[in-house]
């Protein structure tokens, strides 16, 4: 959206479509941006108006902030889980202690089709576009497995101020902890991992281990009952700024 005064961009967002092309699954809006010169004058709500009127019938998505939830229910966006921000330099052990048979590694070529599978599997719909990505766009993604099957996999990228984990998929609580340990290795500045609120126990963890909890997003539906998939094995989103 161009600013009125030709001083660049009033406002911006992204859609990013989960699914087949020509029929998505749902759409997530991300990166909702206004310039803060046009900020409370009703740019936001017209923005995201057009993006309803967009995308049509398709199912939307979104992470909102505390001081935005009020606005997307009055579009239509219910509440149907939430994502706690947990931040701060890790000061857990240098390794996990694993249980007989979890092993962590790097990521390799080929293990990218049993990632597809393990994803769409718990994520309930396809993401290939957006993890084969994974292995340019993250510093470090490792796979765990056990007895010769994927049982998760995990993501490190640098962002603005800190470094995030996500996504994170993992078979339980012993293999998200694993897989967020080996991640933190090597890592010189904050580590963030936005989890979903269901994982108490390793939100215990984190906290324990220099990571509290700062900050909760809702995770907001527009015709959509809920997320698709198995939420017990999606500990983290890639970002709740986009997906």
């Amino acid at each position: 959206m161009d600013a009125p005064d030709g001083g660049g961009l009033l406002g911006a967002c992204t859609l990013t479509d989960f699914g087949p092309h020509e029929a998505p699954a749902f759409t997530a809006i991300g990166m909702m941006l206004i310039a803060d010169r046009y900020a409370r004058q009703g740019f936001g709500r017209r923005l995201l108006e057009h993006v309803i009127r967009y995308s049509g019938s398709v199912p939307l998505t979104l992470y909102a902030t505390a001081g935005a939830v009020p606005l997307y229910r009055k579009l239509g966006f219910s509440s149907v889980g939430q994502a706690a921000k947990a931040t701060g330099r890790f000061t857990g052990p240098a390794s996990s202690p694993a249980r007989p048979g979890l092993s962590l590694s790097p990521a390799r070529a080929g293990d990218l089709p049993r990632i597809l599978r393990l994803d769409a599997e718990v994520f309930g719909t396809d993401r290939t576009p957006l993890i084969t990505r994974l292995p340019a766009f993250a510093d470090r993604l490792l796979v765990a497995e056990e007895g010769g099957e994927l049982t998760g996999f995990a993501a490190r990228w640098p962002s603005t101020g800190s470094e995030v984990v996500g996504p994170l998929v993992a078979r339980d609580g012993d293999t998200a902890r694993a897989l967020i340990t080996a991640l933190a290795v090597g890592s010189h500045r904050p580590l963030r991992v936005d989890v979903d609120v269901r994982h108490t126990a390793l939100l215990d963890w984190l906290g324990g281990s220099g990571m509290p909890v700062t900050e909760v997003s809702d995770l907001m539906t527009r015709d959509l009952p809920a997320l698709p998939g198995d939420w017990t094995r999606r500990f983290a989103p890639l970002t709740v700024a986009a997906a």
